[in-house]
């Protein structure tokens, strides 16, 4: 039990100071606390008119810590600290009640406090108001006192009262100043921060622009290096296949035919690998046509039946080369991915509000599995299931790059009735 009564003791004056804190009142110092210059001032002001109106020479404010008596406005006697065991306020202000003693000698709480006895100083008549907050912090006490004995009456008792509410008060105005230093010293850290990790963002911003220049300009080498010999195989190919000595079913004419085919989807994956290079990096924002782009890009990909695409007249802004790519990759796995059990839909919408312009891109096709939802972000990723059409795989990945490129996201979700519908943010400020 007396571990018990220690441990609750121990855990009591680390809250007392940790509440003293808060007041910016820190009493892990030797000296006496000094609130900021104006409360201190109004401080001994009010100290002052307590020891006038009620006729005592001395007065104080103390603040009590876990082991200390400080006094922070002094009136009459010069503010310093004592030990906690040593205070006579510390006797008595926890029990948030007035005290008043005309001769302290004479009062078995007192009678041997190095105050009263002449160790320290030689209290006689003394009285005391505890400092409560709204929210029941006692940090401290109004106290006034005098070498000799001394009555008070009621009126002046009252007073005291009154001037330890306004003690409180400017303790509270203590607490609100030092929060604001607080909030201001946490504000100025953040903007430190924040400005040292602009700085950062903006080096890899450099940095990965840098890196795209670099990649599309080796991608462009190697599209440039591997395409004229490709090039130059096809050419001899067809060549060879027109010539009237092959004949047609033969085993010559089918592995020209391979060739053919196998050279043509390598031009095929270099195109897309160089595009792919491209996209990103910087971009020229500017007033786009959702509708216009996506009429463009229906007859592109030989769309005659209107039916097909249904596209909502929206404008916004954004690369315009990189839009139309976007809107004819995501119209192409419409495509590549449709559903054999209902003819195409591919709904095109866009919504407008204060945060920018979302384009939605809706087919009816076979849809993506939410657990290959990642996956197919990913360059060069593709799912081959039976039916799908051509492609390398690097279609949503194109796409996702040019969201991120306009600082928007990208987003893969289920049609309503089945098929997938893509949907891509582009934020406002563009």
């Amino acid at each position: 039990m007396t571990h018990a009564r220690g441990q609750l003791a121990f855990t009591d004056d680390v809250s007392r100071d940790l509440e003293l804190l808060e007041y910016g009142l820190d009493p892990s110092l030797d000296t006496p606390l000094l609130p900021n210059a104006a409360v201190y001032t109004a401080l001994q002001n009010v100290v002052r008119l307590a020891t006038e109106l009620c006729g005592a020479p001395h007065g104080v404010v103390n603040i009590i810590s876990a082991g200390h008596q400080h006094q922070v406005g002094a009136w009459g006697v010069e503010a310093g600290v004592c030990s906690r065991d040593d205070s006579m306020c510390a006797k008595v202000f926890l029990s948030r009640e007035k005290t008043v003693v005309p001769d302290a000698s004479q009062d078995p709480r007192f009678a041997d406090n190095p105050f009263v006895t002449g160790d320290i100083g030689n209290v006689r008549f003394y009285a005391s108001i505890p400092l409560e907050t709204a929210s029941g912090f006692v940090p401290g006490t109004l106290c006034i006192f005098s070498d000799e004995p001394k009555e008070l009456g009621a009126e002046q008792v009252r007073i005291l009262e009154v001037l330890a509410k306004q003690v409180v008060e400017l303790l509270e105005l203590q607490h609100r100043s030092s929060q604001l230093d607080r909030a201001y010293a946490e504000l100025k850290d953040t903007n430190a921060k924040l400005k040292d990790s602009n700085a950062k963002l903006e080096d890899s911003n450099a940095k990965l622009k840098d890196s795209n220049a670099k990649l599309a300009a080796f991608a462009g080498r190697v599209s440039h290096d591997l395409r004229i010999p490709l090039t130059t195989i096809l050419g001899y190919a067809e060549l060879v296949e027109s010539d009237p000595d092959i004949k047609a079913g033969s085993a010559v004419a089918k592995y020209l035919e391979h060739i053919g085919f196998s050279g043509r989807r390598m031009l095929g994956m270099l195109e897309d690998v160089l595009s792919y290079s491209r996209v990103g990096g910087g971009i020229q924002p500017t007033q786009v046509s959702l509708k216009d782009t996506a009429l463009n890009v229906a007859r592109d990909l030989g769309i005659e039946d209107a039916g097909i695409i249904e596209a909502q007249d929206q404008t916004l802004r954004a690369d315009r080369g990189q839009f139309r790519m976007l809107i004819q990759n995501l119209v192409s796995n419409a495509i590549n991915y449709r559903s054999p059990e209902r003819d195409l839909r591919v709904r095109i919408t866009g919504v407008s509000n204060y945060q920018g312009v979302t384009v939605s891109v809706a087919d009816n096709g076979k849809g993506i599995d939410p657990d290959d939802r990642t996956k197919v972000l990913e360059p060069l990723v593709r799912l081959l299931r039976q039916g799908d059409g051509p492609g390398m795989g690097l279609g949503l990945s194109t796409c996702h790059k040019i969201a991120e490129a306009h600082g928007g996201e990208l987003m893969l979700s289920e049609t309503p009735g089945g098929g997938t519908t893509v949907t891509v943010t582009f934020p406002a400020g563009l």
